[in-house]
């Protein structure tokens, strides 16, 4: 009774104002940092390609902790995966409050940012926009690395993005990701003023800077990360995909 009276009223059955929007906004932001901490790190693990085959390689290895089970567990990695996927999607379900209801909502959201012409409004409008666009591309991507673990490495991962042609979607998802990812640090330090200080107009000016530091350094690491991966893949585009083997010079099939 309690839930249908705060359902239609927006108030508790004592007449407090509920906290349940309060709540889910925290725990939209603890979600949403911490994908955005994992996605900086993926980014530095892909990126590993930049340093040659067998240091991408070597990596993988270790995420499938090669260090204790010989030969590694791809498994391991399909764990982990599915924990992301459900950090994700809760995320994603609280973000959903946050869209426009109709077409009217969203005129009046994108006038109301021409009107004000405030950074914050307009960053706020691509986060909605690439969210959606990730509920799609991401789960996509998410559900390629749960069912084939095995599959990630200099090779496998060249082949993909080169002879199956997710290079399109990765460009795609690499934009929505780091973009959303750095401007929704950037707001959820704004909103619950982590870093305010004695002038935070002053912090604002500083968070912005680091905001668009974070943005072009993984933009720019992940374009040159992709461009690698194209470059093997076109080289490879005649080989079946097949393990990198860092033992000798002969490959092996999966």
């Amino acid at each position: 009774m309690e839930e249908i009276i705060e359902a239609y009223t927006g108030v508790t059955s004592e007449g407090k104002k509920s906290r349940t929007p309060a709540t889910l906004d925290k725990a939209l932001t603890a979600s949403g940092v911490l994908l955005a901490i994992f996605m900086m790190a993926h980014m530095f693990f892909v990126s590993t390609i930049l340093f040659g085959e067998k240091t991408m390689y070597t990596v993988t290895k270790m995420f499938e902790l090669d260090f204790i089970f010989d030969g590694g567990l791809p498994i391991i990695v399909s764990v982990f995966v599915a924990i992301v996927t459900i950090i994700f999607i809760v995320h994603a379900i609280l973000g959903v409050r946050k869209f426009p209801t109709s077409y009217k909502a969203y005129l009046k959201i994108r006038e109301h940012s021409k009107m004000m012409k405030h950074s914050d409004t307009s960053m706020w409008m691509f986060q909605w926009i690439s969210g959606f666009i990730m509920m799609f591309i991401a789960m996509i991507h998410l559900y390629i690395m749960f069912t084939q673990p095995e599959n990630i490495g200099p090779y496998a991962s060249s082949h993909r993005v080169v002879s199956e042609n997710m290079w399109l979607l990765y460009m795609v998802l690499l934009i929505c990701v780091e973009l959303h990812g750095s401007i929704g640090l950037y707001r959820a330090a704004m909103k619950w003023g982590w870093f305010d200080g004695k002038n935070p107009k002053e912090t604002r000016q500083k968070m912005m800077k680091a905001k668009k530091f974070v943005s072009i350094f993984f933009l720019a690491l992940g374009v040159a990360t992709l461009l690698t991966y194209v470059k093997i893949g076109v080289e490879r585009a005649d080989h079946l995909p097949m393990k990198y083997n860092p033992n000798n010079s002969i490959e092996i099939t999966k």
